[in-house]
């Protein structure tokens, strides 16, 4: 019975593993690849101006959010994760970058529009470009995680999200966003000229 319940459980991991990865790989050819510009571009004139670039999400976006702003530290940006104890007040000429799905968390959107009011630029990597979020955002990148139910099996609708709701991609657009934010280091690495060993130099060492 326990040999069974693992084999059972293998495929359908394995099977997960297949689908995430392929919409993965649809949502980086549905890309609107100039609005990524202007994110990078955001990125690179806060560096140039020495300024400084805050990084927020909630719940699973946080966390992709904090892993974000840890491949910008290693390339010597000056990041910050917003609610972290150590944070600083952000400032004028600051670039917020804010990570939801829905685009309408009301605690992320309030904090957003203080941002904006200081004169912080805005920029924010959404699924929803209709949300509270976008439209108060100076540049918005969307991460279509949602693609047609039709033909789709248990499992796939399980990892796509095929219920309606405020946050109706959830685990694709955090895995999504997670690999596309990598591929901005990765762009960000080749501008800027940094090897895996500047990196490294940067990485803690006290975990």
């Amino acid at each position: 019975m326990e040999n069974l319940s693992h084999q059972r459980s293998d495929e359908y991991i394995k099977s997960a593993m297949k689908i995430i990865a392929v919409h993965v790989q649809t949502a980086a050819d549905e890309m609107d690849y100039p609005e990524v510009d202007v994110l990078v571009d955001d990125i690179l004139s806060v560096q140039q101006r020495k300024t400084r670039i805050f990084i927020m999400g909630a719940g699973r976006s946080g966390l992709v959010a904090k892993g974000f702003a840890m491949r910008l530290m290693h390339l010597g940006f000056n990041v910050y994760v917003v609610g972290e104890t150590v944070t600083p007040a952000v400032e004028e000429g600051d670039l917020l970058v804010v990570i939801s799905g829905s685009g309408e968390t009301k605690s992320i959107n309030e904090m957003s529009a203080l941002a904006k009011a200081k004169g912080t630029r805005l920029a924010s990597v959404t699924s929803n470009n209709e949300s509270t979020l976008a439209t108060i955002s100076d540049s918005v990148v969307i991460i279509k995680g949602r693609t047609k139910m039709s033909g789709m099996d248990f499992m796939e609708r399980q990892v796509v999200g095929s219920h309606i709701s405020f946050a109706p991609l959830g685990t694709m657009f955090e895995i999504i966003t997670m690999v596309f934010l990598d591929g901005v280091i990765a762009a960000l690495m080749e501008i800027t000229k940094k090897s895996e060993e500047d990196m490294k130099k940067k990485h803690a060492t006290l975990e």
